[in-house]
């Protein structure tokens, strides 16, 4: 689908173009850009999530990411009616940290295990935890091992997996992956480099030597760099997948979260990302970073000399577009006639509910919970049923839960001693007013969004310019960031919010056990049949 259609094709433009590819969990989006910031096309293809088993998570590198990027290219190039030589540079993004193994050739050798919604490697994050030792592990990579991180994923593999990890080669996030398709280099940015904990260094920014050796023994590593460095060409084989012409520059490719940040000009001490997506993931950035607590995470940002404080949910978003599938089902059929979108319907319902939603709490945790409990066997709960209750009543708590979970990172980054000066929302979640106003209601932070909606790709294609050296860092700020809409909490419902914030605390360690128990079930019963 594009995202602003064909209308747009002809739009006039001069002088050359940069070209931002963001690979998100469940769509992929592209934009081109000129110098001064003039989207010129930009769109989306919309993909799946593979679940193979609860705690799974998982897509096929080649069939989805690859895919993805070369039908972006094109299109891209075809709704902007410009030539492949118009195309400046490129810079890609992606989800993750991710995993994903190649051979000798290149090829991948399984789908591509995902960052933390994957949670499948928590004995693995037990046994480097024994092995090394908690504290350790955090003094070298700067946080604890969490369902984020990758090395207890390659663990995992190796133990799980061994014929695949016999014949692997390369170890790659999905960045990375798409990188070396692109340009037949293997190189890691150091955001990116920093989850594939504990083999990262944070103080030296170097693979710690002995963590590898004891961690992957003799797999190849990739090489460092700084997001805004150009690493390679389009090669021939690319560009006939592509259609960019062969040479075109290529960034080192980074995460979708640091796209975004730059995307919307968070690059300076104390300002902090608040990313609504598939996750809810926060980003504060620091000069220097606090002793890691091994409740948020600590990593390099863009640029040397530059760090952020991060957390992150585990699912959130993805909970509502589940809520979607599942019981919107008349809603989305019509969306695919033609009709109004499904989510639109959800929302306007859940605006007819009442603030806090006619007593009803949601914990979501569906995929167990990253920053600030790091458990991956916790579940999701809807607690405060009535027969009052009808289908916005449930929606809207869903958006209060997002809330929730943003409270609750904002209290573990303000006990870290973050001063946050400014907080910039961006991604899918975004184009709900409502939700943003929530977050705003129940946290008390003020919200600024930036007028450029694209996200990640708009941010790849700025950091494609700076690495050319079209264009100056001066610029984010000066030319290509713009604010049209801000919100601010109302102060009426925050007591209400308060309390209800409250519960939503207290809930978790209420029914922790159970959850744990139940997931212990799901493990062993959850895909047996009646005869089991």
């Amino acid at each position: 689908m594009a995202s602003q259609g064909d209308a747009q094709k002809m739009k006039s433009w001069s002088g050359p173009l940069l070209m931002g590819i963001d690979v998100g969990t469940f769509a992929s989006k592209g934009v081109l850009c000129t110098m001064d910031a003039h989207v010129v096309a930009h769109h989306e293809v919309e993909h799946n999530l593979d679940v193979p088993r609860a705690g799974w998570a998982e897509q096929d590198a080649d069939a989805v990411w690859w895919h993805d990027v070369s039908v972006l290219c094109r299109r891209l190039i075809e709704l902007a009616g410009a030539t492949a030589r118009d195309i400046a540079a490129l810079a890609v993004s992606a989800h993750g940290a991710d995993l994903v193994p190649l051979d000798a050739q290149g090829r991948a050798l399984r789908p591509g295990i995902l960052y933390g919604v994957d949670t499948r490697a928590t004995n693995e994050i037990s046994e480097l935890n024994e092995r090394f030792g908690r504290d350790a592990i955090a003094k070298i990579s700067g946080h604890f091992l969490s369902t984020q991180s990758i090395g207890p994923k390659m663990l995992w593999l190796r133990h799980n997996e061994p014929e695949i990890w016999r014949k692997t080669r390369y170890l790659c996030s999905a960045s990375t992956f798409l990188v070396y398709r692109l340009t037949g280099q293997y190189v890691f940015d150091y955001p990116t480099a920093a989850w594939f904990d504990p083999l990262l260094n944070l103080a030296s920014l170097s693979w710690d030597e002995s963590m590898v050796e004891q961690v992957i023994g003799d797999k190849e590593l990739p090489e460092l760099h700084w997001v805004k460095e150009v690493v390679g060409e389009v090669t021939p084989e690319a560009s006939r997948a592509t259609g960019l012409a062969i040479g075109t520059p290529v960034t080192t490719g980074t995460l979708d979260a640091v796209a975004d940040a730059v995307s919307v000009g968070v690059n300076a001490p104390g300002d902090l990302m608040v990313m609504y997506g598939t996750t809810t993931f926060l980003l504060h950035v620091r000069d220097t970073l606090p002793p890691p607590d091994g409740v948020l995470w600590h990593t390099p940002f863009v640029s040397p000399g530059q760090y952020a404080l991060e957390g992150g949910t585990a699912t959130t978003g993805a909970v509502t577009r589940w809520f979607r599938d599942q019981f919107a089902k008349a809603e989305l059929s019509q969306q695919a006639a033609g009709g109004t979108e499904a989510y639109s319907v959800l929302t306007r319902e859940a605006e007819m509910a009442p603030p806090g939603s006619g007593g009803l709490v949601l914990l979501p945790y569906f995929s167990g919970e990253r920053t600030p409990l790091h458990d991956p066997d916790a579940r999701g709960l809807i607690i405060g049923l009535n027969l009052t209750h009808g289908r916005g009543h449930f929606y809207r708590a869903i958006l209060e839960a997002t809330a929730f979970a943003v409270a609750h990172n904002l209290e573990a980054l303000r006990a870290s001693g973050a001063e946050l000066k400014r907080a910039i929302a961006v991604g899918g979640g975004t184009k709900s007013p409502l939700l943003l106003q929530i977050v705003s209601d129940v946290t008390g932070l003020e919200q600024d969004v930036g007028a450029q909606t694209v996200g990640a790709a708009y941010g790849d294609a700025f950091v494609a310019g700076v690495a050319t050296g079209i264009l100056r860092d001066s610029a984010l700020r000066e030319q290509w960031v713009r604010f049209n809409r801000h919100y601010v909490p109302n102060v009426a419902l925050q007591e209400r919010y308060r309390e209800l914030y409250g519960i939503y605390r207290d809930l978790y360690l209420q029914t922790r056990s159970a959850m744990h128990a139940l997931s212990r079930f799901d493990a062993t019963y959850g895909n047996a049949g009646l005869d089991s």
